[in-house]
């Protein structure tokens, strides 16, 4: 089958998916959960003052209605306004989109890729001393906390060192990078723990394969083997690997923007919960949703370029 053929196809199959998604995430938001008049309101409020209030943020309104506008905003983006600070919803996501991706995409590609190039080394020494270090190292970075990391970062590095900003932001390039660099410091640190124990597990499934000893049989060397064979075929676990995590870069590093004052998504959805703006809620909801289901076809057709041997159907 065509590759655009079957882009196409698997777009159109999105859109019921996306229907149910948004019914999941209306059937969560508007039927499940407390009533938001009431939480907004004081608690002596009266029934007419509830009553009023649930007028005013259309909640008095068929359930059929409501759900048919999470619907439209799923492919619009137009998500109205947030309850607690009375802006346009879609306004805020593009203010702290920004922020959010000058921390997140840098510090996501550059673990990525120092986690890959490890992964390789320590495979190339499977079973010697190096690849035990390495594997005792990550185990060991995985069972620090991230707060442990954070803590010392800010008061070690960022104040008694004097060698990044402590926190806070300044909009425009380069003014943000002195900012950034320390989160994705932390950010690459986390990563690099339970990514190379992935990568390394998927290299070495791949270096005990038939085709490797058929390869060692002629000769081949392992650095040529290594990298012309195993990577390439080790490419579909970990395009799944990295692809599907993309779309959670969209909310940001909720820890690492909370700690270092960085106004992006993460801040912004956990102002969210604090107030239980509900919108918001749901915007960050609908396009975490729609980020995952679009990347998820993004990785079937990437399967189809890394290895001619996988058939579109």
């Amino acid at each position: 089958m065509n590759i655009y053929i079957y882009t196409i196809r698997r777009l159109l199959y999105v859109i019921p998916v996306l229907l149910g998604v948004c019914f999941i995430i209306f059937f969560l938001f508007n039927v499940v959960s407390p009533d938001p008049a009431r939480m907004m309101l004081d608690k002596h409020a009266t029934v007419k003052q509830i009553a009023e209030m649930r007028h005013e943020l259309g909640l008095d309104r068929p359930f059929f209605m409501q759900y048919l506008d999470v619907v439209k905003s799923a492919f619009t983006f137009n998500f109205g306004r947030s309850w607690s600070t009375r802006q346009e919803i879609s306004e805020m996501i593009m203010d702290g989109a920004i922020p959010s991706l000058s921390l997140s995409f840098p510090a996501f590609f550059l673990a990525t890729l120092i986690s890959i190039c490890i992964s390789l080394f320590v495979s190339f020494f499977r079973g010697k001393v190096i690849d035990r270090l390495a594997v005792i190292f990550c185990v060991g970075m995985m069972s620090v906390s991230s707060l442990a990391y954070i803590l010392f970062g800010q008061w070690f590095l960022a104040y008694h060192m004097g060698l990044f900003e402590i926190s806070g932001y300044e909009f425009g390039f380069p003014f943000f990078i002195p900012y950034v660099i320390l989160p994705i410091i932390i950010w690459i640190i986390l990563s690099i723990g339970p990514d190379v124990r992935f990568y390394r597990t998927v290299i070495l499934d791949e270096i005990y394969q038939d085709y490797v000893r058929t390869a060692r049989a002629k000769g081949l060397s392992e650095i040529v083997i290594l990298f012309k064979h195993v990577l390439k075929n080790a490419m579909i676990p970990i395009i799944t690997y990295v692809v599907i995590r993309i779309p959670f870069l969209i909310l940001g590093a909720l820890l690492l923007e909370s700690f270092f004052s960085i106004p992006g998504l993460g801040g912004i959805t956990l102002d969210a919960v604090k107030s239980s703006d509900f919108p918001v809620l749901k915007a960050m909801t609908v396009l975490s949703s729609i980020a995952y289901i679009t990347f998820s076809v993004i990785t079937d057709v990437l399967y189809t370029v890394v290895d001619p041997r996988v058939r579109l159907k």
